[in-house]
């Protein structure tokens, strides 16, 4: 056959099924790019990734090397101050004194105690006591002088005045005289050795002014040495009181003159001591 003859053979309907192998080699092409640009996609991410951990890890350096390069300005810093400090305690002298001596101690606020009438008279006392002889060791022309007896005794006065604390009791005898004080025929320092009896005795005469020119003799038994000083200092105000009345005021006032009852309780029958009961059978 010719060529004609093979030109007419081809109908169009044969050049229509020839087109869906053209599409679908299309479509693999289609296909193929899209696999390409996700693999393309897919290693730049990793590769940014990969940036970005390796920058971290610099950073991380460099902030260690900073760390590290001021950790060892600060000991630096600290041997040197080490070295001046070492230098000064060497060119110092030595001293024979414990460390801390010359520092001053801590003190302690002492707590409040309530006092009693006959511990206030006696702390009052010491006070004016300590005053007078302040006054004396200064020698100022200008000192107020101390005031005199407001009484002068004749010559054969006698004044007797009994004083009791506790169990003691004490009979005393007031003459004129330089001040001197004797109790049991004994010298008052001899019988009181300990400064605060004294003072307990010589505050009534020391309140009104009677301590250098009046004698006084002292009679004393029961109880002990506290209650002696007690019932002493009672019987002294009793016989200023008899000396001069207008001192009652002011013995009256430091409590000189009120009688101090309390005393040890006495032992009942039955019981152990004053309120103490033996202890129950439970059997």
């Amino acid at each position: 056959m010719s060529e004609e003859e093979n030109t007419e053979d081809v109908t169009p309907e044969a050049a229509v099924e020839e087109t869906p192998a053209a599409e679908e080699a299309v479509e693999e092409t289609a296909e193929v790019e899209e696999t390409a640009e996700a693999e393309v996609e897919e290693a730049t991410e990793v590769e940014v990734e990969e940036i970005t951990e390796a920058e971290e890890i610099v950073e991380g350096e460099a902030e260690g090397a900073e760390g590290a390069g001021e950790v060892e300005v600060e000991e630096a810093a600290t041997e040197a101050a080490e070295e001046v400090v070492a230098a000064e305690e060497r060119q110092a002298p030595k001293s024979d004194l414990p460390p801390g001596a010359d520092l001053e101690p801590l003190v302690e606020p002492e707590p409040e105690v309530k006092l009693s009438a006959e511990e206030l008279a006696a702390r009052e006392a010491e006070e004016e006591e300590r005053a007078a002889r302040e006054a004396e060791s200064e020698g100022d022309e200008d000192a107020p002088v101390a005031k005199p007896a407001p009484v002068k005794l004749a010559k054969d006065a006698r004044f007797i005045a009994t004083g009791k604390r506790k169990r003691s009791v004490a009979r005393v005898i007031v003459l004129p005289g330089d001040g001197t004080i004797t109790v049991n025929e004994r010298e008052v320092e001899e019988y009181f050795p300990r400064a605060r009896h004294r003072t307990i005795i010589n505050s009534p005469l020391v309140a009104t002014g009677y301590e250098s020119n009046l004698n006084i003799k002292i009679r004393v038994h029961g109880g002990g040495i506290s209650g002696q000083a007690g019932a002493v200092r009672h019987g002294i105000a009793r016989a200023l009181l008899e000396v001069d009345p207008e001192l009652r005021a002011e013995l009256k006032r430091r409590g000189f003159l009120t009688r101090d009852a309390r005393a040890k309780e006495r032992r009942k029958a039955g019981l152990k001591k004053a309120r103490k009961k033996p202890q129950f059978s439970k059997r």
